[in-house]
């Protein structure tokens, strides 16, 4: 017997640990291998202590001599990884929603809630950390009532690290999450995660919804439109361990053989030769954060393409495409869905990789409609239009953003909110002591502004955010040029709200006064907005003492030199160029 269910939470709400304690109850992970936060893979997962990607685990347990399969997916809580919750819903019939009794229901656990609930999954409720001595747990228990109607008898309450009520969560499981439905003759299989392997080929994390799948079996995977051949099927457990057949209803994996990770998409159906029937897939995560990535050295350009292939055939929601800047050279605009994101694969590249970067501000995409009636979309100041004449409109992506907030922070927070360019929808009240606020916002205003850091802190980490996507909405914006020495640096230029500009651009030479390196003669910095000057800083000039080497004598010899020194600076000042270091741009361009 077959049962497939995740764990869904906020994150920091012990879903890690949760899962550690099922290993050990089911014997998966012997005593002497276990240690904390088991399924937690990489290194920055146990650093940060959150989990980042989604892994799968095999368990076999025996409930009134019968045994069962078990297969657990444990999920990320942050908002930033939600598109990696999504895959695994679909992969599955039943969630455990787990809940901090110390904090209770947190944005992101209602954010990832209503995707299991698209998913018909079955909820089974639980609050965990009953053992602390702040926990809250009479409190919680009513929240949950209220947001899932249900009676409060229903609701599960376990400390995972205590290891309290474990056997009866897991025999709970068995009971209430259904077997999954399968078709047992049509081969069909959904990819739900992929990596690369250079002996394999790519190796697809597939859930079984349809025939079996052996070691080499011709198969096809529908949308890429390509053939391969099965090198190997096997589970997790929680390492991969090959096994001869992956059957229906199963969690697996599936080396493909194919060596294009390109043409291997997640949400693709793996069939048959000869199979048109697709299941369905998964929306294509659309991107809100961009970045450039340019390597410090120009020789490792090949290697950072490479390695980002390799982590998008591993996280789907990352997009990147090669781009060109005057003084950084060849490097590459990526695509994240929210800050956190954007730092845990720059991490990445330079720990699996070995690659030292230079990375631009984070930005969001606009929307421009020219005067003819054509939208474009302007990721970075290189899509702006030329002539400003062109643009009829100009629009950008707003959000709904959700906080909930204990009483006692609600001051702090409105008062956070006031900075923000926000019109408030709602406020209303959860459970006993929580205020739910609800505004409207441009996504700019939340990444520009390190809005969610703010609010950790304010909040002291007791406030938590969800957002979604509304739609695009008329924007004031202007292109912000930078020149120096009167010479326009394009790598420097950005887009900013039209009534931000004059601060933003005392705000930039300001920094580039401080971070360039001094010339032998004045340099004038500039900020710009439709060749209009806005702000301006002079570097002084770098002195040095040509006449110190003459003691006494004729002045008229000192006056030659220092006339030579003045010509000799003001020729400079028209030929010169600065160039504007690597480091100097990390600097610049951090903010």
């Amino acid at each position: 017997m077959i049962r497939n269910f995740v764990i869904i939470s906020h994150i920091d709400h012990g879903k890690s640990t949760l899962a550690d304690r099922f290993l050990e109850l089911t014997g998966t992970v012997s005593s002497n291998d276990m240690r904390p936060q088991y399924l937690d893979m990489m290194d920055l997962e146990r650093e940060k202590g959150i989990t980042i990607k989604m892994q799968p685990v095999r368990m076999e347990y025996i409930l009134n001599g019968r045994k069962y399969f078990l297969n657990l997916i444990d999920t990320p809580g942050h908002v930033d990884f939600s598109y990696e919750v999504s895959r695994s819903l679909a992969a599955v019939e039943g969630a455990i929603l787990l809940v901090d009794a110390s904090k209770g229901i947190q944005a992101q656990t209602i954010g990832n809630l209503e995707l299991a609930r698209k998913q018909n999954l079955v909820i089974i409720p639980v609050i965990n950390k009953i053992d602390l001595p702040y926990a809250r747990i009479a409190q919680t228990e009513k929240e949950i009532s209220d947001l899932l109607h249900i009676n409060s008898s229903e609701i599960l309450k376990i400390s995972a690290k205590e290891n309290t009520n474990i056997e009866k969560l897991l025999e709970a499981v068995i009971e209430k999450v259904p077997p999954p439905l399968v078709d047992e003759k049509e081969f069909q299989a959904l990819i739900f995660d992929s990596k690369y392997d250079q002996y394999k080929g790519v190796t697809t994390f597939v859930r079984i919804f349809g025939g079996k799948v052996k070691q080499g079996d011709k198969i096809y995977l529908i949308n890429g439109k390509i053939e391969g051949e099965v090198r190997e099927v096997g589970i997790f457990v929680p390492k991969m361990v090959s096994v001869e057949i992956l059957n229906p209803g199963e969690i697996g994996y599936l080396s493909t053989g194919i060596k294009e990770p390109g043409k291997v998409i997640v949400g693709d159906t793996i069939g048959s030769p000869g199979s048109g029937k697709s299941l369905k897939g998964y929306q294509k995560p659309k991107p809100m954060i961009f970045l450039s990535v340019y390597p410090e050295n120009c020789n490792d350009l090949e290697l950072l393409k490479t390695a980002l292939e390799k982590l998008n055939l591993n996280d789907a929601a990352l997009t990147f495409k090669p781009e060109m800047k005057e003084g950084l050279g060849r490097g590459f605009q990526c695509g994240f869905l929210g800050l956190l994101h954007a730092e845990i694969i720059v991490e990445r590249l330079k720990r699996e990789f070995g690659l030292d970067l230079i990375l631009s501000t984070p930005s969001v995409v606009y929307k421009i409609i020219r005067s003819n009636g054509k939208e474009d979309f302007v990721y970075t100041c290189a899509d702006w239009p030329k002539d400003q004449t062109e643009i009829k409109e100009m629009l950008e992506q707003w959000i709904k953003l959700q906080i909930l907030t204990p009483m006692n922070y609600l001051g702090k927070v409105l008062e956070l909110l006031e900075t923000i360019d926000a019109k408030p929808v709602k406020t209303s009240y959860f459970g006993v002591d929580k205020s739910e606020l609800v505004y409207e916002t441009p996504l700019r205003e939340i990444v520009s502004k390190n809005f969610y850091d703010k609010l950790k802190s304010v909040s002291q980490g007791f406030a938590s955010i969800d957002y979604e996507l509304l739609e695009w909405r008329p924007a004031d914006l202007v292109k912000m040029d930078v020149l120096i020495l009167g010479r326009k640096e394009d790598s420097l230029s950005r887009i900013i709200p039209k009534k931000e500009a004059v601060k933003e651009g005392r705000k930039i030479v300001q920094k580039l006064k401080e971070v360039l390196p001094k010339q032998l003669f004045a340099v004038p910095l500039q900020a710009a907005v439709e060749s209009k000057i806005i702000a301006r800083e002079t570097m002084r000039a770098n002195k040095k003492d040509v006449i110190a080497p003459l003691y006494g004598g004729d002045y008229s010899r000192k006056r030659k030199l220092l006339e030579k020194q003045k010509k000799g600076k003001k020729e400079l000042k028209e030929k010169g160029r600065i160039k504007i270091p690597p480091h100097s741009y990390l600097e610049i361009l951090g903010g």
